[in-house]
């Protein structure tokens, strides 16, 4: 493929899409889950802000976001994390207040849900796909409280439940397509989490797909971690293990995409000279910045944004349950960006487009 010398990268300004579908800390019960001091590293979006309920979430006058993690923690620079911020900024703007808990254990999350639900919280967010089960069931027990299920596809519509969904097949196919340009060795890798999480594999099979769209001589080696639901998404010494399988097998463009595990991939790409990496879900480079050396993207969902913007629809009565579907795109290249070539970004830019737009499938059903 094209081959370029120094420092690939580029400025990509972020492409995105939108579609439409149709004062105390929360109880941890008997020690069903961990909470975090506030104004830790998380605490970005809104940092000056006082993590807790200050006031009677009952009252019609105050305004209540309860965030609930799954086994991974709100600081894991990643998907958790995404979503406190988007709690946070949006408790910000609608003048309201924002807690979460950690879960420690998957058996927890109906427990940590009845917390939230208990303290009267407007709105009950649970992050991930592990929760969707006990969040149906919750919302359905609980018609007066409103709950947003991150990566929680709604297979029927509850109507005091929205399922916060992305498109990762065309993040995934936009940074493939990226990868696809700038392997000179024609093989691209991916450390993923489980392939338990359907949007896991939407995310490896657009990468796949979009580096053999614009390569059709790449080889792609995509691993899942094999471990369940507790453990795929927080074993970067098994992610850091297994990008460097890939870069002994040639790779030299790696996608890490499974929390802390696809973090543990993008550091150890970061020892290596001459190898690109790519994050995922936020723009990594902003939250790892030990992968600076490789990382050229992230294929983002705006997580965040998407909790922001469902959590004032919560406020003004507007929202809907079923799904809503999230926005996604490639992050900036920032200290790559004056190396990549011109005719690289042109063609990733109408790439972009064209995933957008629709014109180009991705190829994931």
């Amino acid at each position: 493929m094209r081959k370029t010398t120094g420092a690939l990268a580029g400025l990509l300004a972020l492409s995105m899409f939108a579609a439409a579908c149709g004062g105390d800390d929360a109880d941890t019960g008997s020690g069903s889950a961990e909470t975090t001091a506030a104004g830790g590293a998380t605490e970005t979006t809104a940092a000056a802000m006082e993590r807790g309920f200050q006031g009677d979430c009952a009252s019609e006058e105050v305004f209540c976001i309860g965030l609930v993690t799954d086994v991974g923690k709100v600081d894991d620079k990643s998907f958790n994390q995404s979503a406190w911020e988007g709690a946070m900024q949006a408790a910000q703007e609608l003048d309201g207040f924002a807690d979460y808990i950690e879960t420690v254990d998957s058996k927890d999350y109906e427990t940590n849900i009845q917390s939230f639900i208990d303290k009267k919280a407007d709105v009950v967010l649970t992050v991930g796909f592990a929760l969707g089960e006990a969040t149906t069931a919750a919302a359905k027990a609980n018609p007066d409280t409103h709950f947003i299920g991150v990566d929680a596809f709604q297979g029927e519509v509850v109507p005091n439940l929205t399922g916060l969904v992305f498109n990762e097949d065309k993040a995934g196919f936009m940074a493939g397509a990226l990868a696809g340009l700038l392997t000179e060795t024609n093989v691209v890798g991916a450390v993923l989490g489980t392939d338990k999480v359907p949007p896991v594999v939407a995310f490896g099979k657009g990468w796949e797909n979009g580096a053999k769209h614009t390569n059709p001589e790449v080889k792609a080696i995509t691993t899942y971690h094999p471990g369940g639901l507790d453990v795929a998404f927080l074993d970067p010494t098994w992610g850091g293990q297994t990008a460097k399988q890939a870069l002994d097998n040639n790779a030299d463009v790696i996608f890490g995409a499974g929390g802390k595990t696809g973090n543990g991939a993008l550091i150890e790409v970061a020892k290596k000279d001459g190898a690109y990496c790519v994050g995922v879900d936020t723009d990594q480079w902003e939250t790892v910045p030990e992968a600076h050396p490789c990382l050229v993207t992230s294929a983002m969902k705006l997580i965040d944004d998407g909790v922001v913007e469902l959590a004032a629809q919560v406020k003004d009565g507007s929202i809907e349950g079923g799904n809503y579907f999230g926005k996604v795109g490639l992050a900036p290249f920032h200290d790559f960006d004056s190396k990549l070539p011109a005719d690289v970004k042109t063609e990733i830019e109408q790439i972009i487009a064209d995933v957008d737009s629709g014109k180009l499938p991705t190829g994931v059903n």
